[in-house]
């Protein structure tokens, strides 16, 4: 079961790290929870995801790309899934921090080589790469990238 806190925690420790950061793109961001948590707490967030239904919060239906005009201080996942990489990249390009909580591999790797690829992948696109523990059960580990 999934810990119920796990977005409030991942949206302090976003704005703790980030403190200068207003405007967030939330990829594949599902629901929009992250979005409402990061609002509570003063953000302009966009979540971008293809669901259907989610909360009445500023959500863009669609798949977020490396196209994507950069309109934001960051970009963030909780559990992005197959927008994991995409979100470090799109880091790298457009010059602005990012945080995921990596889950699944966008390749079959497994959970822990996934995570050395992605802060890798970080560094080699020039970004300073970090890796903090939430206080959660499940998938805590967070990469955290600065340009």
């Amino acid at each position: 079961m999934a810990d119920k806190r796990r977005f409030d925690l991942f949206a302090e420790l976003i704005r703790s790290r980030f403190p200068d950061a207003k405007r967030i793109f939330d990829v594949a961001g599902g629901q929009g929870k992250l979005n409402d948590a990061l609002l509570r707490r003063g953000c302009e967030v966009t979540t971008f995801d293809r669901r259907h239904k989610h909360l009445p919060v500023k959500f863009a239906e669609r798949e977020f790309t490396l196209d994507e005009p950069c309109e934001c201080d960051a970009v963030v996942g909780m559990h992005p899934d197959g927008a994991t990489r995409v979100i470090v990249e799109y880091a790298a390009r457009h010059k602005v921090p990012f945080a995921i909580v990596p889950c699944c591999s966008d390749n079959s790797m497994p959970y822990k080589p996934w995570m050395r690829h992605l802060s890798e992948l970080g560094r080699t696109l020039g970004l300073t790469v970090e890796e903090v523990e939430l206080p959660m059960d499940g998938r805590a580990r967070v990469i955290l990238g600065r340009p």
